[in-house]
């Protein structure tokens, strides 16, 4: 590994759960950090977060507002860094009825930041794209799924987050290949991302935890989750920025065995004692589920999930990065923890 001094990082998405927490690590190890907020009014809640974990370094934290639908001023925001985490992606809860609502501002936006780090210069780009983009439609459970893999976009079934999250994988493989300026890519393809929360915007995967947590889910559909803990994600991408071996290369994200939203409820239960008697354990049918995605966009979602269990393989990270990542049960009493601060302050 090169050593940290004098190297500038640009982290998309500063605001985020992923994004705050590569900041953070990236602050902590000397990197002067860059982000991209959509609004320049969010600054202060992002050097909060910061603050709030006693970041050091803060002086070395600068902003730039950038929209990923705009190609206004990423070249500013790109200028004299080495290295671009590009982390920025939302997360719908609901799917839209057009799927190029969600797939094209995702291919755009990749493509986006790219073309402004090449422009500038950038050594590496490390993208985050998603488990959604490798193993959805892998057909046999019984071997694990590898960074070999990817998710069939022809599968009728696979909803348009996943289908957005290959396709703009797909075109930064390709613009890669077609550069001329030498910037190497690698990917960091996360499962589940939990852990704790440096400020109050919840992602998606977390809100579903708060669900379990505060009683609001009285009963949970038959799908399992891999879980990696989010400083555990955070710092795959700056391992796969700075390590020569991840060039050109994607890595999965994961820790341990998928679990079920059930398997999340009863870790909960026995942490809380007594204090957990409103986490319902109830597992709703599989028939059930199909009739309320009827209706119900974010029931819909996880349909072609029921009763599967997608196992990955994660010794890829951990054999070239030498990547260490906790368990699946820190990452989910994590989460609940700073969910429980959040209820009491």
């Amino acid at each position: 590994m090169e050593k940290t001094t004098n190297n500038r990082v640009l982290v998309t998405g500063g605001t985020g759960f992923l994004g705050s927490h590569c900041i953070l690590q990236l602050l902590r190890q000397g990197y002067s950090v860059r982000t991209t907020i959509r609004s320049l009014n969010k600054k202060d809640k992002v050097i909060q977060m910061m603050e709030g974990v006693k970041a050091n370094n803060l002086e070395r934290l600068s902003f730039v507002e950038a929209d990923l639908g705009k190609d206004d001023r990423w070249a500013e925001a790109t200028k004299d860094c080495d290295y671009v985490l590009h982390v920025a992606s939302p997360f719908p809860f609901s799917q839209p009825k057009n799927a190029d609502e969600v797939i094209k501002p995702a291919v755009e936006g990749a493509l986006r930041v790219l073309k402004a780090a090449s422009k500038s210069g950038v050594k590496r780009l490390v993208l985050t794209s998603s488990f959604g983009a490798v193993g959805y439609t892998h057909k046999s459970e019984n071997l694990p799924i590898t960074e070999g893999d990817w998710t069939n976009t022809n599968d009728k079934t696979m909803t348009p987050y996943i289908l957005s999250k290959t396709f703009a994988e797909k075109a930064a493989w390709e613009f890669i290949e077609n550069d001329i300026s030498n910037m190497e890519l690698a990917v960091i393809c996360p499962r589940l991302i939990l852990g704790p929360l440096l400020g109050d915007n919840l992602s998606t995967s977390v809100k579903a935890v708060q669900g379990i947590f505060n009683g609001s889910m009285k009963g949970y559909p038959n799908v399992s989750y891999g879980i990696i803990d989010v400083r555990d994600v955070a710092d795959l991408h700056i391992r796969a920025m700075r390590y020569p071996k991840a060039a050109g290369e994607r890595f999965l994200a994961s820790s341990g065995e998928p679990m079920t939203f059930k398997d999340m409820a009863l870790l909960m239960k026995k942490k809380l004692g007594e204090k957990g008697n409103r986490i319902s354990t109830k597992v709703y049918p599989n028939w059930l589920v199909r009739i309320v995605a009827l209706f119900n966009p974010a029931v819909k979602n996880i349909v072609h999930q029921l009763g599967k269990t997608f196992v990955t393989d994660n010794s890829k990270p951990t054999r070239l990065l030498g990547w260490e990542p906790r368990t699946r049960e820190e990452a989910v009493l994590a989460t609940m923890e700073s969910l429980q601060k959040m209820e009491t302050s």
